[in-house]
């Protein structure tokens, strides 16, 4: 295994520590988090901004519920819509809220058709944003296939196709040709999919597509320069350390080079230089490890670790190419730090 050793760098702490919370860059470069829980296992209702130039967080409004296993998607207005989750171990939300940065105020976005947490969002092309599956409760889990799109312009929300199978915890991916890829999943508290399916935006319609090699939830997707789509990690009974390509053209799933430990609840993210850094989660114990893929070889690459071991952290792109890791559970608890990652 070659190992490089790039940097990680301590940036300033949240105000509060959270696990399972959402990061999302505003057009300004700041970076909004949202929700999750603490330590305590509490779940949280707190945001708050960081300032890559000052590289400190500070809070800003409250969401008008506290969330887990909620979504956070980037409207084309600049606001950020945030819709569902958990609010306790046997209550989920419809509800959806905006936040606007030049007030730093949550409104309410209507209610979804459905309840769900662990749910995916997508940006479409049109400016709307879909909602696919999840889970919800009434006296136990019930997987959801179904799928419904907000209209910012108005702000509605409608029904549209459901998908072939139920499915929570998976990934959703925005193509180059507009449709969109879900992949994976859980269909029940123990079993897992392997099944991937293809949205059509101007039908409303789904059409199953190649199937994943392996069965996987709790797995993350990063899309590539040409247009592939490469998925990491997750959980199918055991941790998976595969990773594997998927190629809009064909439908077709490959296999690509091994993560170099198995993980789940970890974060990937393309960097500018189009390779896709991995980093945190959960294997046999919680990670601090991080390693990068190179699509132009297909081979993944152990960097230098993170400063904490963090399960369930939060990252995003800044404007300037480095990584923000932030919060995520530590082999200690909770963790309110912050770290960035420079290619």
């Amino acid at each position: 295994m070659l190992f490089v050793y790039l940097g990680w760098s301590i940036t300033g702490s949240m105000q509060y520590d959270r696990e399972l919370h959402t990061a999302t860059r505003l057009a300004n470069g700041q970076v909004l988090v949202t929700g999750g829980k603490n330590t305590l296992g509490e779940i949280l209702n707190t945001t708050e901004l960081y300032d890559p130039t000052t590289e400190t967080w500070t809070s800003t409004g409250n969401m008008n519920s506290i969330r887990v296993y909620h979504t956070a998607t980037l409207l084309s207005s600049g606001k950020v819509l945030v819709t569902g989750g958990q609010i306790n171990s046997s209550a989920y939300l419809n509800t959806a809220e905006l936040y606007d940065p030049s007030t730093g105020i949550w409104s309410s976005a209507g209610t979804m058709n459905s309840s769900r947490a662990g749910h995916a969002a997508s940006l479409l092309t049109n400016g709307k944003v879909l909602i696919t599956g999840g889970y919800t409760a009434t006296t136990m889990n019930i997987y959801l296939n179904t799928a419904e799109l907000y209209d910012p312009s108005t702000g509605l929300w409608t029904n549209t196709g459901s998908m072939n199978d139920i499915r929570c915890l998976h990934t959703a991916t925005v193509l180059a040709n507009r449709q969109v890829l879900v992949a994976g999943g859980g269909n029940s508290i123990s079993t897992f999919s392997s099944s991937a399916e293809r949205y059509d935006v101007s039908s409303g319609t789904w059409t199953y597509t190649g199937s994943l090699m392996y069965a996987r939830a709790y797995h993350t997707a990063a899309t590539l320069n040409n247009g592939k789509i490469v998925v990491t990690g997750g959980i199918n009974t055991l941790l998976v350390n595969s990773t594997e390509l998927y190629d809009p053209s064909t439908g077709q799933w490959t296999a690509t080079g091994n993560l170099s430990e198995a993980r789940r609840f970890h974060v990937s993210i393309q960097l500018t230089n189009g390779k896709v850094l991995v980093a945190g989660g959960y294997g046999s114990s919680i990670l601090r490890s991080a390693e990068l893929y190179d699509p132009s070889v297909g081979i993944w690459t152990v960097v230098q670790s993170m400063n904490y071991t963090r399960r369930s952290p939060a990252a995003a792109l800044l404007i300037n190419g480095k990584v923000l890791v932030s919060g995520g559970r530590r082999s200690s608890g909770g963790s309110s730090s912050s770290e960035l990652y420079q290619p």
